[in-house]
C-alpha cells in the first residue's frame, strides 16, 4: 500500500486525510500525523495502518469526546455528531461513541431524564414538542415513552403558570391578548384545547 497524499481535512484545519492508493483511508490530527512521520513515507502495511487505527485514532478521538463529555452533559447523537464534526471518520466515532457508552460516560435515559426536568423549570413546553425535541437529540422512542411517563407533568397546570407569568398584568378577556396567549403557548407545542381551558380557569378564579 501507498500513501498517494494527504491534505487538511474540510471539517477541522487541525486534522489531516490521508489517502492511500489514491483512495481515502483516514483522518488523524496533525501533531500524530508528524509524529509518526507519515509525510515521510511512501509504504504503509496493514500492521501500520492497523495500529493507527487502533492505538492513535481511537486514543485521540477518545481522549476528545471525554472532555467534551466532561463539560456538557450529551446523547450518543450528539457525541457522534460532535466528533465526526471534528474530522473523526464515522467508523472511530462510532467505535468511540460505543466504548463510552459501556463505561458509564454517555447515558441516554439519564440525558432525557435531565433535559425534560431542566425544560419544565427554565423554558416549560408541552410534551408533545419535549418528544420531538428528545428525538431530535437522538434519543429512542422507548427511553422518550418511558421518561415522559414516569415524568409528572401536568400541561394545564404548566399553561396557566405561563400565562399569569408572561400575561398577568394584561386583561386576558381582551381579544388581541387572548390571541397574543394562544399564539405564545402554540408556538411551544400546547394544544388549542388545553390553552382555552387554562384560560378559563385563570378567568374564574379572577
Amino acid at each position: 500500500m501507498i500513501i498517494t497524499s494527504f491534505e487538511k481535512s474540510s471539517k477541522n484545519k487541525d486534522m489531516i486525510s490521508v489517502f492511500i492508493d489514491n483512495q481515502y483511508a483516514f483522518s488523524l490530527p496533525e501533531e500524530e500525523y508528524l509524529r509518526l512521520g507519515l509525510y515521510e513515507k511512501s509504504e504503509i502495511t496493514e500492521e501500520e495502518l492497523g495500529y493507527i487505527k487502533r492505538e492513535v485514532l481511537i486514543k485521540s478521538a477518545k481522549s476528545k469526546a471525554i472532555k467534551y463529555v466532561s463539560l456538557k452533559l450529551m446523547s450518543e447523537k450528539e457525541l457522534y455528531s460532535k466528533l465526526l464534526s471534528k474530522g473523526f471518520d464515522e467508523e472511530i466515532s462510532r467505535i468511540v461513541v460505543d466504548d463510552l457508552k459501556a463505561l458509564g460516560y454517555i447515558n441516554d435515559k439519564i440525558y432525557a431524564q435531565k433535559f425534560v426536568f431542566e425544560r419544565s423549570k427554565l423554558k416549560p413546553k408541552s410534551k408533545k414538542m419535549l418528544r420531538m425535541e428528545l428525538s431530535n437529540r437522538g434519543i429512542s422512542d422507548d427511553i422518550i415513552d418511558e421518561v415522559l411517563d414516569n415524568f409528572e407533568y401536568d400541561e394545564i397546570t404548566v399553561i396557566e403558570r405561563l400565562i399569569k407569568k408572561k400575561f398577568g398584568k394584561y386583561d386576558l378577556t381582551d381579544p388581541k391578548i387572548e390571541k397574543k396567549v394562544f399564539s405564545f403557548l402554540t408556538h411551544r407545542g400546547f394544544s388549542y384545547e388545553n390553552i382555552r381551558h387554562g384560560l378559563l380557569n385563570i378567568c374564574k378564579d379572577e
